[in-house]
Protein backbone atom coordinates (compact mmCIF):
# COMPACT_ATOMS: atom_id res chain seq x y z
CA UNK A 1 0.00 0.00 0.00
CA UNK A 2 1.47 3.71 -0.70
CA UNK A 3 1.30 5.83 1.78
CA UNK A 4 1.65 9.56 1.16
CA UNK A 5 5.54 10.62 2.93
CA UNK A 6 5.56 13.75 1.23
CA UNK A 7 3.47 17.19 0.05
CA UNK A 8 5.34 19.62 -2.21
CA UNK A 9 4.10 22.78 -3.58
CA UNK A 10 6.08 25.55 -5.43
CA UNK A 11 4.53 28.79 -5.14
CA UNK A 12 7.21 30.10 -8.17
CA UNK A 13 7.92 27.82 -10.94
CA UNK A 14 11.88 26.82 -10.86
CA UNK A 15 12.38 28.19 -7.36
CA UNK A 16 12.20 26.13 -4.04
CA UNK A 17 9.01 24.64 -3.02
CA UNK A 18 6.89 24.81 0.04
CA UNK A 19 6.63 21.15 2.50
CA UNK A 20 3.26 20.63 3.73
CA UNK A 21 1.80 18.26 5.82
CA UNK A 22 -2.18 18.69 4.08
CA UNK A 23 -2.97 20.13 0.90
CA UNK A 24 -6.37 20.42 -1.12
CA UNK A 25 -5.84 18.86 -5.06
CA UNK A 26 -7.48 20.15 -7.87
CA UNK A 27 -7.50 19.28 -11.58
CA UNK A 28 -5.14 21.71 -11.98
CA UNK A 29 -2.73 20.80 -8.80
CA UNK A 30 -2.08 21.25 -5.08
CA UNK A 31 -3.23 24.35 -3.26
CA UNK A 32 -2.45 25.62 0.40
CA UNK A 33 -2.70 28.87 2.47
CA UNK A 34 -4.04 30.81 -0.74
CA UNK A 35 -1.77 29.54 -3.24
CA UNK A 36 -1.40 27.24 -6.35
CA UNK A 37 1.20 25.15 -7.63
CA UNK A 38 3.16 27.45 -10.20
CA UNK A 39 1.05 30.05 -9.34
CA UNK A 40 3.99 32.67 -9.86
CA UNK A 41 6.56 32.30 -12.79
CA UNK A 42 9.86 34.21 -14.22
CA UNK A 43 9.92 35.68 -17.42
CA UNK A 44 12.30 37.82 -19.83
CA UNK A 45 11.09 40.72 -20.51
CA UNK A 46 9.61 39.36 -24.38
CA UNK A 47 7.78 37.12 -21.64
CA UNK A 48 9.57 33.94 -22.49
CA UNK A 49 9.98 31.77 -18.75
CA UNK A 50 12.92 31.19 -17.11
CA UNK A 51 14.06 27.91 -15.09
CA UNK A 52 16.95 26.67 -13.32
CA UNK A 53 17.89 24.70 -16.53
CA UNK A 54 19.66 28.64 -17.53
CA UNK A 55 19.50 30.11 -14.08
CA UNK A 56 20.50 27.12 -11.41
CA UNK A 57 20.97 30.22 -8.60
CA UNK A 58 16.84 29.83 -8.89
CA UNK A 59 16.82 26.83 -6.24
CA UNK A 60 17.67 29.40 -3.65
CA UNK A 61 15.13 30.93 -3.97
CA UNK A 62 12.90 30.23 -1.19
CA UNK A 63 8.75 31.60 -0.43
CA UNK A 64 7.71 31.19 2.37
CA UNK A 65 3.60 32.23 3.56
CA UNK A 66 3.58 35.14 6.29
CA UNK A 67 0.89 36.39 7.26
CA UNK A 68 -1.50 37.91 4.31
CA UNK A 69 2.35 37.67 1.90
CA UNK A 70 4.47 35.45 0.34
CA UNK A 71 8.12 36.16 1.59
CA UNK A 72 10.83 35.57 -1.16
CA UNK A 73 14.43 35.02 0.01
CA UNK A 74 17.78 35.04 -1.29
CA UNK A 75 21.39 34.84 -0.11
CA UNK A 76 22.13 38.68 0.55
CA UNK A 77 19.23 39.70 -0.04
CA UNK A 78 16.58 41.36 2.18
CA UNK A 79 13.02 39.60 1.62
CA UNK A 80 10.67 40.60 -0.66
CA UNK A 81 7.12 40.24 0.03
CA UNK A 82 4.25 39.66 -2.35
CA UNK A 83 0.46 40.10 -1.31
CA UNK A 84 -1.25 37.14 -1.72
CA UNK A 85 -4.64 39.23 -2.86
CA UNK A 86 -4.19 39.31 -6.35
CA UNK A 87 -4.01 43.07 -7.67
CA UNK A 88 -5.00 44.10 -11.11
CA UNK A 89 -2.98 46.05 -13.03
CA UNK A 90 -0.34 45.37 -15.98
CA UNK A 91 -0.48 42.38 -17.94
CA UNK A 92 2.61 39.98 -19.71
CA UNK A 93 2.26 38.26 -22.17
CA UNK A 94 4.28 35.07 -21.11
CA UNK A 95 5.21 31.96 -23.06
CA UNK A 96 5.65 28.36 -21.71
CA UNK A 97 6.83 26.15 -24.22
CA UNK A 98 3.99 26.33 -26.77
CA UNK A 99 1.91 27.55 -24.48
CA UNK A 100 0.90 32.03 -24.66
CA UNK A 101 -0.37 32.85 -21.67
CA UNK A 102 -2.01 36.25 -20.32
CA UNK A 103 -0.11 37.39 -17.12
CA UNK A 104 -0.08 39.29 -14.13
CA UNK A 105 2.55 41.82 -13.80
CA UNK A 106 3.72 41.53 -10.23
CA UNK A 107 5.53 45.50 -10.98
CA UNK A 108 8.79 46.94 -11.39
CA UNK A 109 9.95 46.30 -7.76
CA UNK A 110 9.43 42.89 -7.82
CA UNK A 111 10.97 42.42 -11.08
CA UNK A 112 14.24 45.34 -9.80
CA UNK A 113 14.50 42.27 -6.99
CA UNK A 114 14.99 38.73 -8.66
CA UNK A 115 16.81 40.47 -11.13
CA UNK A 116 19.38 41.46 -8.52
CA UNK A 117 19.06 37.88 -7.09
CA UNK A 118 19.50 36.21 -10.16
CA UNK A 119 21.87 38.91 -12.65
CA UNK A 120 19.70 39.34 -15.36
CA UNK A 121 16.53 40.97 -16.36
CA UNK A 122 13.49 39.44 -15.54
CA UNK A 123 9.48 40.25 -14.60
CA UNK A 124 7.73 38.03 -12.12
CA UNK A 125 4.55 37.27 -13.60
CA UNK A 126 1.51 35.96 -12.11
CA UNK A 127 -1.07 33.36 -13.10
CA UNK A 128 -4.39 35.06 -13.55
CA UNK A 129 -7.71 34.21 -11.62
CA UNK A 130 -10.26 31.86 -13.58
CA UNK A 131 -9.84 28.64 -15.46
CA UNK A 132 -6.08 27.25 -15.30
CA UNK A 133 -4.08 26.79 -18.96
CA UNK A 134 -5.19 23.05 -20.46
CA UNK A 135 -2.72 20.46 -20.56
CA UNK A 136 -1.93 18.20 -23.59
CA UNK A 137 -4.57 14.83 -23.93
CA UNK A 138 -2.24 13.02 -25.71
CA UNK A 139 -1.23 10.86 -22.60
CA UNK A 140 -4.44 11.27 -20.61
CA UNK A 141 -6.85 8.81 -22.82
CA UNK A 142 -8.57 12.23 -23.74
CA UNK A 143 -9.27 13.31 -19.88
CA UNK A 144 -9.18 17.16 -20.03
CA UNK A 145 -6.90 18.90 -17.48
CA UNK A 146 -5.21 21.70 -16.31
CA UNK A 147 -2.03 23.52 -14.85
CA UNK A 148 -0.45 26.95 -14.29
CA UNK A 149 2.82 27.54 -14.92
CA UNK A 150 3.74 23.79 -14.29
CA UNK A 151 5.57 22.31 -18.04
CA UNK A 152 3.58 19.56 -18.46
CA UNK A 153 1.01 18.26 -16.21
CA UNK A 154 -0.96 19.48 -12.48
CA UNK A 155 1.01 16.72 -10.42
CA UNK A 156 4.30 14.97 -10.55
CA UNK A 157 4.48 11.61 -8.57
CA UNK A 158 7.81 10.05 -7.36
CA UNK A 159 8.19 6.56 -5.16
CA UNK A 160 10.94 7.00 -2.24
CA UNK A 161 11.97 3.27 -3.06
CA UNK A 162 12.96 4.73 -6.71
CA UNK A 163 15.24 7.47 -4.99
CA UNK A 164 16.62 4.60 -2.92
CA UNK A 165 17.26 2.70 -6.04
CA UNK A 166 19.12 5.65 -7.67
CA UNK A 167 21.10 6.07 -4.92
CA UNK A 168 22.15 2.39 -4.92
CA UNK A 169 23.51 2.53 -8.40
CA UNK A 170 24.90 6.33 -7.62
CA UNK A 171 27.00 5.41 -4.65
CA UNK A 172 28.48 1.90 -6.86
CA UNK A 173 29.26 4.91 -9.58
CA UNK A 174 31.03 6.80 -6.85
CA UNK A 175 29.00 9.19 -6.55
CA UNK A 176 27.05 10.71 -3.87
CA UNK A 177 23.05 9.97 -3.08
CA UNK A 178 20.81 12.46 -4.62
CA UNK A 179 18.01 14.13 -1.85
CA UNK A 180 14.54 14.02 -3.61
CA UNK A 181 14.24 17.31 -3.55
CA UNK A 182 16.77 16.61 -6.87
CA UNK A 183 13.58 15.84 -9.09
CA UNK A 184 11.11 17.96 -7.55
CA UNK A 185 7.86 15.90 -7.28
CA UNK A 186 4.38 17.15 -5.61
CA UNK A 187 3.92 13.91 -4.19
CA UNK A 188 6.23 10.94 -2.47
CA UNK A 189 4.99 7.97 -1.53
CA UNK A 190 6.24 5.15 0.44
CA UNK A 191 5.51 1.46 0.24
CA UNK A 192 5.90 0.54 -3.20
CA UNK A 193 8.16 -1.19 -4.91
CA UNK A 194 11.36 0.73 -6.92
CA UNK A 195 9.58 2.84 -9.69
CA UNK A 196 5.91 1.30 -9.11
CA UNK A 197 4.88 4.82 -10.22
CA UNK A 198 5.76 3.89 -14.00
CA UNK A 199 2.72 0.89 -13.99
CA UNK A 200 0.01 2.30 -11.35
CA UNK A 201 -3.07 2.90 -13.29
CA UNK A 202 -4.49 5.10 -10.32
CA UNK A 203 -3.72 6.05 -6.55
CA UNK A 204 -7.26 6.18 -4.94
CA UNK A 205 -7.78 7.36 -1.14
CA UNK A 206 -11.58 8.12 -0.44
CA UNK A 207 -13.08 10.20 -2.75
CA UNK A 208 -9.61 11.64 -4.28
CA UNK A 209 -8.55 9.41 -7.28
CA UNK A 210 -4.96 10.49 -9.20
CA UNK A 211 -3.66 8.90 -12.45
CA UNK A 212 -0.05 8.74 -13.64
CA UNK A 213 -0.40 9.33 -17.16
CA UNK A 214 3.02 9.82 -19.03
CA UNK A 215 7.08 9.77 -17.37
CA UNK A 216 8.81 12.84 -16.35
CA UNK A 217 11.28 12.90 -19.31
CA UNK A 218 14.19 14.69 -17.35
CA UNK A 219 16.56 17.70 -17.94
CA UNK A 220 20.17 18.78 -16.26
CA UNK A 221 17.87 20.39 -13.04
CA UNK A 222 18.82 16.73 -11.66
CA UNK A 223 22.44 17.85 -11.09
CA UNK A 224 21.64 21.18 -9.14
CA UNK A 225 22.36 21.04 -5.60
CA UNK A 226 18.69 22.99 -4.64
CA UNK A 227 20.37 24.10 -1.35
CA UNK A 228 23.23 25.80 -3.28
CA UNK A 229 22.07 26.43 -6.81
CA UNK A 230 25.71 24.77 -7.66
CA UNK A 231 25.10 22.21 -10.85
CA UNK A 232 27.14 18.92 -9.63
CA UNK A 233 27.82 15.68 -11.97
CA UNK A 234 24.92 14.95 -14.06
CA UNK A 235 23.68 11.79 -13.03
CA UNK A 236 21.33 11.59 -16.27
CA UNK A 237 24.67 9.33 -17.81
CA UNK A 238 24.01 6.80 -15.07
CA UNK A 239 20.46 6.82 -15.16
CA UNK A 240 20.78 6.37 -19.05
CA UNK A 241 21.50 2.60 -18.79
CA UNK A 242 18.22 1.64 -17.69
CA UNK A 243 15.83 4.58 -17.16
CA UNK A 244 15.87 5.55 -21.05
CA UNK A 245 12.40 5.45 -22.43
CA UNK A 246 11.43 4.06 -25.98
CA UNK A 247 8.19 6.07 -25.44
CA UNK A 248 9.84 9.35 -25.28
CA UNK A 249 12.21 8.61 -28.10
CA UNK A 250 15.28 7.58 -25.24
CA UNK A 251 14.74 10.56 -22.58
CA UNK A 252 15.80 9.77 -19.36
CA UNK A 253 12.71 9.22 -17.29
CA UNK A 254 11.95 9.28 -13.29
CA UNK A 255 8.50 9.84 -12.11
CA UNK A 256 5.20 10.18 -13.50
CA UNK A 257 3.16 13.14 -14.18
CA UNK A 258 -0.63 12.59 -13.23
CA UNK A 259 -3.55 14.35 -13.36
CA UNK A 260 -7.07 14.49 -10.95
CA UNK A 261 -9.59 11.63 -12.31
CA UNK A 262 -11.70 12.75 -9.21
CA UNK A 263 -12.15 14.40 -6.14
CA UNK A 264 -11.04 17.79 -6.88
CA UNK A 265 -11.21 20.08 -3.83
CA UNK A 266 -10.79 17.20 -1.63
CA UNK A 267 -8.14 17.26 0.97
CA UNK A 268 -4.50 15.19 1.11
CA UNK A 269 -2.21 14.68 4.25
CA UNK A 270 1.13 13.46 4.43
CA UNK A 271 0.55 9.32 5.85
CA UNK A 272 -3.06 8.75 4.08
CA UNK A 273 -2.95 5.87 2.17
CA UNK A 274 -3.70 4.91 -1.46
CA UNK A 275 -5.36 1.99 -2.66
CA UNK A 276 -3.08 1.30 -5.81
CA UNK A 277 -4.54 -0.01 -9.29
CA UNK A 278 -2.02 -1.46 -11.61
CA UNK A 279 -1.86 -1.55 -15.41
CA UNK A 280 -1.70 -4.80 -15.62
Amino acid sequence: MAILSQLILYPIKSCAGLALEEAVVTVSGLQAHGIHDREWMLVTNEGQFLTQREFPRMATIVPRVEGGTLAVSAPGMPPLRLPLAQETGATLRVQIWDDTVEADDCGDAAAAWFGRALGTTCRLARFKPGPARPTSTKWTGGAASNARFADAYPLLLIGEASLDEINVRMLAAGRAALPMDRFRPNLVVAGTDPFEEDYTASLQCGDIRIKPVKPCARCPIPAIDQATGIPGPDPLDILQSWRAKAVLDGAVCVGMNCILAEGSGGTLRVGQAFDASLSF
